[in-house]
């Protein structure tokens, strides 16, 4: 069903950068995000605005911090080493449970799901996790219905995908979702990506 509705152009799309990121979980959607300039706008969201290094030392500039980050039309939370930590970050989960609430598309990739599940944003959803660190994923959130061996998943208007290249392929399902079909199949072509499409 298309979610088109009630997201004015262009869409905002915030992903929440963190130190040990991992960087295809977050250029992967960039990239399909960034093909269709008129449809989607992409922030970068860390704990302060600047550098935020990632989980192979890659440095990148988040445009906003958390205290100055505008409402999302769209959240997209990555995996990657630095979960492990800000799972248990009370303040850090506060935030991101608030912040993340009144956004259209609530998304992740990889193990990004257990900091959404910690955060009590897939209370009651159906997700998945990065496959090879599903066990402690799926320890948070009691209320989250797991979904192992999925390459993604969708439940109303939350899409959590399984780990690293297949945040790719969840993120050309929305945009086929908020778009039509052949605008992701285009997408996939113009990136010369395998589109996994199920």
């Amino acid at each position: 069903m298309p979610l088109a509705g009630g997201l004015a152009l262009p869409r905002v799309v915030s992903l929440v950068l963190f130190e040990g990121f991992e960087e295809l979980d977050v250029f992967g959607p960039v990239e399909v995000f960034g093909l269709l300039p008129d449809e989607f706008q992409v922030r970068l969201v860390a704990q302060v605005a600047g550098i935020v290094t990632s989980a192979h030392g890659t440095k990148v500039v988040a445009d906003f911090g958390r205290d100055d980050a505008p409402a999302p039309d769209i959240v997209l939370v990555p995996g990657g080493a630095g979960t492990r930590v800000l799972a248990v970050d009370e303040p850090f989960l506060k935030w991101l449970g608030q912040w993340a609430a009144s956004a259209k598309v609530v998304a992740s990739v990889c193990t990004g799901s257990a900091l959404l599940a910690a955060a009590g944003l897939l209370d009651g959803y159906r997700a998945t996790s990065n496959t090879r660190a599903l066990e402690w994923a799926t320890s948070f959130g009691p209320k989250t219905q797991w979904v192992p061996d999925a390459r993604w998943v969708t439940d109303g208007n939350r899409w959590t995908s399984a780990g690293i290249s297949a945040g790719i392929d969840m993120t050309l399902a929305l945009v086929a979702s908020l778009h039509s079909q052949e605008t992701a199949k285009e997408i996939a072509s113009r990136m010369e990506y395998d589109w996994a499409t199920h």
